[in-house]
Formats: C-alpha cells, sequence, structure tokens
C-alpha cells in the first residue's frame, strides 16, 4: 500500500506540473501576442504623431488676456511657470494649447516648443508654447495678448513646429 500510494502521488504531482506548464505556456503565448499588438499599434501611434509634427495640424486659433477671470487668480504667472508683465503680454508672442496637443496628454507639444501660425489675418509667426487652455477645447490655440487688444478667432489657421530652441532658464530670463 506504501509503494501504491508513492506511485499515485508521484504520478498526481506529474500530471499537475505538466498540466501548470500547459497552462502557463498559454497564459504566456497570450500574452505575448497582446504585448506584441500593442507594440505595433504604439509604434502606428508614433508615425501618426510624427507627421503633425511635419506636416502640422489644423486649429482653431483665439486669443486670451491674462486677467484672472480668463485665467485663474496668478494670470501673470503661466502654465509652465513663466511670469509675464501682464501690461506687456502681446510683446511676448506665447501661446496656451488645448490639451490634446501636449505631450502629457498624448499630443505632440511641449512647454517651449515653438510653433508657426499660418492662416490668420494677421497673427501668422513664430510662438512659443507656455500655458495650457481649459479642458473643453479641442485643437485649439490661445495667444497672449495685452488687455486693450480686441477678441478675434481665426476657424482655419495651421500649426507647425519649428526646430527653433531656447532654454526655459534663459527665455524667461529675458522677461
Amino acid at each position: 500500500m506504501n509503494k501504491d500510494f508513492i506511485w499515485k502521488t508521484t504520478l498526481a504531482f506529474v500530471l499537475i506540473t505538466y498540466a501548470n506548464g500547459i497552462i502557463s505556456s498559454k497564459l504566456l503565448n497570450d500574452k505575448n501576442l497582446e504585448i506584441h499588438s500593442l507594440m505595433e499599434q504604439n509604434e502606428t501611434l508614433r508615425s501618426d504623431l510624427a507627421k503633425y509634427e511635419t506636416e502640422g495640424m489644423n486649429v482653431t486659433v483665439t486669443m486670451y488676456q491674462p486677467v484672472s477671470y480668463q485665467t485663474d487668480s496668478t494670470p501673470n504667472i503661466l502654465a509652465d511657470g513663466t511670469r509675464i508683465r501682464t501690461q506687456s503680454a502681446s510683446d511676448y508672442k506665447f501661446i496656451a494649447v488645448s490639451r490634446n496637443l501636449l505631450k502629457r496628454w498624448g499630443g505632440w507639444l511641449d512647454y517651449g516648443d515653438f510653433i508657426l501660425l499660418q492662416g490668420t489675418d494677421s497673427k501668422d509667426g513664430v510662438y512659443q508654447v507656455r500655458d495650457t487652455m481649459h479642458p473643453r477645447w479641442v485643437n485649439r490655440i490661445d495667444i497672449l495678448e495685452s488687455i486693450n487688444v480686441k477678441p478675434y478667432k481665426f476657424d482655419k489657421a495651421k500649426i507647425v513646429k519649428t526646430n527653433l530652441t531656447t532654454s526655459m532658464s534663459s527665455a524667461q530670463g529675458l522677461f
């Protein structure tokens, strides 16, 4: 009886180990397929984002002023920490972008990036990303303007990322 018990226990152990190996291999294979699929999707998304960096994208352009009812309780401090002179806001050539355009929310722009704006009557030019818009806006930029500037809106403008660079600390020292 003792030999029979040992034999049955050994057989059960071998069968359980074999079954566990088959199940584990199947699970690992499924996970590997899932990982491979996610890596392919990631590469596709990278390619799509790269198109925006080289070809640009269409946006709606509006403006905002450094006043608390349009920003927050500190209208002289932008989202990236830059401090501005509110009376000279138009001189800075800074923009706020909708969150979907910022890298931290899956976009292709980051604070400090320079963009070329085209397709406006009088606001075409190079601007620097320094601020973020309210989450309700999508594919939109706001140009920082002084308090005396009349509101405007351009529905069919285009932005393209430029390869101009500056260090944030030296740029902040200019203002």
